[in-house]
Protein backbone atom coordinates (compact mmCIF):
# COMPACT_ATOMS: atom_id res chain seq x y z
CA UNK A 1 0.00 0.00 0.00
CA UNK A 2 1.22 3.31 -1.17
CA UNK A 3 2.37 5.81 1.84
CA UNK A 4 0.22 8.50 0.46
CA UNK A 5 -2.63 6.39 0.81
CA UNK A 6 -1.77 5.64 4.47
CA UNK A 7 -1.49 9.11 5.62
CA UNK A 8 -4.74 10.35 3.60
CA UNK A 9 -6.29 7.21 5.36
CA UNK A 10 -4.94 8.50 8.84
CA UNK A 11 -5.95 12.34 8.28
CA UNK A 12 -9.43 11.28 7.18
CA UNK A 13 -9.70 8.78 10.45
CA UNK A 14 -8.49 11.83 12.55
CA UNK A 15 -10.79 14.57 10.97
CA UNK A 16 -13.83 12.03 10.80
CA UNK A 17 -13.11 11.47 14.73
CA UNK A 18 -12.77 15.83 15.22
CA UNK A 19 -16.26 16.22 13.85
CA UNK A 20 -17.80 13.44 16.06
CA UNK A 21 -15.93 15.00 18.71
CA UNK A 22 -17.43 18.45 17.78
CA UNK A 23 -20.65 17.06 17.00
CA UNK A 24 -21.60 15.70 20.07
CA UNK A 25 -20.50 18.41 22.28
CA UNK A 26 -22.43 20.61 20.38
CA UNK A 27 -25.12 18.09 21.00
CA UNK A 28 -24.57 18.67 25.02
CA UNK A 29 -23.84 21.87 24.78
CA UNK A 30 -27.54 22.41 23.33
CA UNK A 31 -29.41 20.30 25.64
CA UNK A 32 -27.70 22.12 28.41
CA UNK A 33 -28.68 25.30 27.34
CA UNK A 34 -32.39 23.88 26.34
CA UNK A 35 -32.46 22.75 30.38
CA UNK A 36 -31.26 26.26 31.14
CA UNK A 37 -33.74 28.18 28.99
CA UNK A 38 -36.65 25.92 30.55
CA UNK A 39 -35.84 26.41 34.23
CA UNK A 40 -35.48 30.22 33.40
CA UNK A 41 -39.16 30.00 32.56
CA UNK A 42 -40.17 27.91 35.57
CA UNK A 43 -38.05 31.23 37.57
CA UNK A 44 -39.87 33.73 35.75
CA UNK A 45 -43.59 32.12 37.14
CA UNK A 46 -42.49 30.71 40.07
CA UNK A 47 -41.52 35.16 40.93
CA UNK A 48 -44.50 35.96 39.34
CA UNK A 49 -46.23 33.59 42.23
CA UNK A 50 -44.10 35.34 45.09
CA UNK A 51 -45.14 38.68 44.12
CA UNK A 52 -48.60 37.79 44.29
CA UNK A 53 -48.68 36.26 48.10
CA UNK A 54 -48.20 39.54 49.52
CA UNK A 55 -51.51 40.40 47.61
CA UNK A 56 -53.07 37.69 49.35
CA UNK A 57 -51.96 37.78 52.39
CA UNK A 58 -53.36 41.49 52.76
CA UNK A 59 -56.54 40.66 50.99
CA UNK A 60 -56.90 37.94 53.72
CA UNK A 61 -55.83 40.29 56.67
CA UNK A 62 -59.34 42.30 55.72
CA UNK A 63 -61.19 39.75 56.78
CA UNK A 64 -60.10 38.08 58.83
CA UNK A 65 -58.80 38.08 62.68
CA UNK A 66 -57.82 35.03 63.67
CA UNK A 67 -55.27 33.70 61.08
CA UNK A 68 -52.06 36.04 61.63
CA UNK A 69 -49.88 32.96 62.05
CA UNK A 70 -50.91 31.27 58.71
CA UNK A 71 -50.60 34.23 57.07
CA UNK A 72 -47.33 35.15 58.81
CA UNK A 73 -46.08 31.25 57.58
CA UNK A 74 -46.88 32.53 53.89
CA UNK A 75 -44.84 35.83 54.18
CA UNK A 76 -42.20 33.82 55.43
CA UNK A 77 -41.72 31.18 53.02
CA UNK A 78 -42.01 33.34 50.58
CA UNK A 79 -38.87 35.07 51.91
CA UNK A 80 -37.37 31.93 51.75
CA UNK A 81 -38.15 30.31 48.76
CA UNK A 82 -36.95 33.91 46.68
CA UNK A 83 -33.71 33.07 47.89
CA UNK A 84 -34.07 29.14 46.92
CA UNK A 85 -31.32 28.80 44.27
CA UNK A 86 -31.69 25.20 42.83
CA UNK A 87 -34.38 23.04 41.36
CA UNK A 88 -34.03 20.64 44.21
CA UNK A 89 -34.72 24.07 46.74
CA UNK A 90 -36.75 25.43 44.84
CA UNK A 91 -39.23 22.52 44.42
CA UNK A 92 -38.80 22.23 48.31
CA UNK A 93 -40.06 25.48 48.60
CA UNK A 94 -42.61 25.53 46.47
CA UNK A 95 -43.67 22.59 47.89
CA UNK A 96 -43.83 23.87 51.20
CA UNK A 97 -46.04 26.90 50.23
CA UNK A 98 -49.05 24.91 48.37
CA UNK A 99 -49.47 22.85 52.15
CA UNK A 100 -49.75 26.16 53.29
CA UNK A 101 -51.96 27.75 50.70
CA UNK A 102 -54.27 24.81 50.96
CA UNK A 103 -54.61 24.86 54.76
CA UNK A 104 -55.11 28.79 54.26
CA UNK A 105 -57.72 28.47 51.19
CA UNK A 106 -59.30 25.56 53.55
CA UNK A 107 -59.83 28.59 56.75
CA UNK A 108 -61.21 31.25 54.19
CA UNK A 109 -64.05 28.55 53.83
CA UNK A 110 -65.01 30.08 57.17
CA UNK A 111 -65.35 33.86 55.52
CA UNK A 112 -67.95 33.29 52.96
CA UNK A 113 -67.65 37.38 52.72
CA UNK A 114 -64.05 36.73 51.95
CA UNK A 115 -64.76 34.26 49.25
CA UNK A 116 -67.24 37.10 47.61
CA UNK A 117 -64.58 39.91 47.44
CA UNK A 118 -64.06 41.03 43.72
CA UNK A 119 -60.31 41.53 44.72
CA UNK A 120 -59.73 37.97 46.45
CA UNK A 121 -61.59 36.42 42.92
CA UNK A 122 -58.89 38.51 41.18
CA UNK A 123 -56.29 37.23 43.10
CA UNK A 124 -57.76 33.87 42.81
CA UNK A 125 -57.85 33.86 39.07
CA UNK A 126 -54.15 35.26 38.76
CA UNK A 127 -52.92 32.47 41.20
CA UNK A 128 -54.71 29.55 39.40
CA UNK A 129 -53.48 31.04 35.68
CA UNK A 130 -49.81 31.28 37.45
CA UNK A 131 -49.94 27.59 38.63
CA UNK A 132 -51.25 26.57 35.17
CA UNK A 133 -48.00 28.21 33.90
CA UNK A 134 -45.96 26.76 36.41
CA UNK A 135 -47.23 23.34 35.77
CA UNK A 136 -46.59 23.65 31.95
CA UNK A 137 -42.63 25.42 32.44
CA UNK A 138 -42.34 22.14 34.68
CA UNK A 139 -43.08 19.78 32.09
CA UNK A 140 -41.20 21.08 29.79
CA UNK A 141 -38.28 21.80 32.01
CA UNK A 142 -38.35 17.86 33.38
CA UNK A 143 -38.16 16.69 29.53
CA UNK A 144 -35.55 18.85 28.87
CA UNK A 145 -33.23 17.63 31.75
CA UNK A 146 -34.75 13.95 30.65
CA UNK A 147 -33.12 14.74 27.43
CA UNK A 148 -30.12 16.13 28.58
CA UNK A 149 -29.15 13.47 31.30
CA UNK A 150 -30.17 10.63 28.80
CA UNK A 151 -27.27 12.30 26.48
CA UNK A 152 -24.90 12.59 29.52
CA UNK A 153 -25.41 8.67 29.80
CA UNK A 154 -25.43 6.69 26.59
CA UNK A 155 -21.93 6.00 24.92
CA UNK A 156 -20.76 7.61 23.26
CA UNK A 157 -21.62 10.97 24.26
CA UNK A 158 -21.17 9.93 27.90
CA UNK A 159 -17.26 10.04 26.84
CA UNK A 160 -17.39 12.97 26.07
CA UNK A 161 -20.01 14.79 29.08
CA UNK A 162 -17.37 13.30 31.29
CA UNK A 163 -14.24 14.55 29.28
CA UNK A 164 -15.68 18.23 29.42
CA UNK A 165 -17.64 18.24 32.86
CA UNK A 166 -21.06 17.80 31.72
CA UNK A 167 -23.07 16.91 34.93
CA UNK A 168 -26.77 15.47 35.44
CA UNK A 169 -29.44 17.90 35.59
CA UNK A 170 -31.77 17.59 38.74
CA UNK A 171 -36.02 17.43 37.97
CA UNK A 172 -38.28 19.89 39.36
CA UNK A 173 -40.80 17.33 41.41
CA UNK A 174 -43.38 17.73 43.42
CA UNK A 175 -43.42 16.03 46.82
CA UNK A 176 -45.68 12.62 46.79
CA UNK A 177 -48.35 14.47 48.65
CA UNK A 178 -48.32 17.38 46.49
CA UNK A 179 -48.66 15.80 43.75
CA UNK A 180 -51.07 12.98 44.38
CA UNK A 181 -54.89 13.19 43.46
CA UNK A 182 -57.45 12.64 45.23
CA UNK A 183 -60.68 11.94 44.41
CA UNK A 184 -63.53 14.48 43.80
CA UNK A 185 -66.18 14.43 46.62
CA UNK A 186 -69.72 15.07 45.07
CA UNK A 187 -72.82 15.37 47.73
CA UNK A 188 -76.45 14.90 46.28
CA UNK A 189 -78.38 16.06 49.34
Amino acid sequence: MDINIKIAAGITGVVIFLLLVIYIYNKLVRLRYAVKNSWSDIDVHLKKRYELLPNLVEAVKGYTTHENETLAKITQLRSSAMGAQTPHEKARADNIITQTLKSLFALVEAYPELKADVHYKEIMSNMKEIDDNIEHARRFYNASVKDYNIATDVFPTNIMASAFSFKPEEFFLLDDEASERKPVKVSFK
